[in-house]
């Protein structure tokens, strides 16, 4: 069976590429999940997040966004002693304020998933890449949602971490075309 070359072999990695990796998401708490995980891999290898992703739930409310968005100071300092996430006081300060800022985008359009899918349309952008070396890490449409993302107050969402998150959620479809997943 093909499949895209950066799942490798391992089985956590083959899971998440087979199971979820370019599915179509409409489901805001997902949504929030992978801003969480993408901006806390900022620098990192996806796969180090990915082993940790448990431990976010854990650690973050099951990535109840309304929870997260009212995390202070106590809240942080219990996060930044557990071992079991990414320890980064700016990451994890950047995913309380951007909790605070997905509830606001989920009052004006009523849910995070109709801003997000409006970009295209509600269509998913499918890309027909023959090798790795072609998928990009950013695109036009990476550099527009996410300055209307900073422009909407949130942080640590640049648009190569922007570009992950519209791979993840299936909004664009960068599974190579000799994958089984294409």
């Amino acid at each position: 069976m093909n499949r895209c070359p950066w799942c490798g072999r391992d089985e956590l990695y083959v899971k998440y590429h087979d199971e979820e990796w370019g599915v179509p998401v409409h489901d805001d708490k997902k949504h929030f999940e992978f801003l969480v995980l993408e901006s806390a891999q900022a620098g990192l290898s996806w796969f180090t997040v990915l082993r940790k992703r448990g431990n976010y739930r854990k650690a973050y409310d099951d990535f109840d966004a309304i929870k997260v968005s009212q995390y202070d100071d106590s809240k942080i300092e219990e996060l930044m002693q557990n071992a079991g996430i990414i320890r980064n006081r700016r990451k994890i300060e950047s995913s309380i304020n951007n909790a605070k800022r997905f509830l606001e985008i989920q009052r004006e359009f009523g849910s995070f998933d109709n801003y997000i899918w409006s970009f295209t349309n509600n269509k998913v952008v499918k890309n027909h890449w023959n090798d790795i070396s072609e998928v990009p890490a950013v695109s036009e449409l990476s550099d527009k949602v996410s300055k209307d993302l900073k422009k909407r107050g949130f942080k640590f969402l640049g648009s190569t971490i922007i570009y992950a998150h519209l791979q993840a959620t299936g909004i664009i479809n960068d599974h190579l075309t000799s994958c089984f997943r294409y």
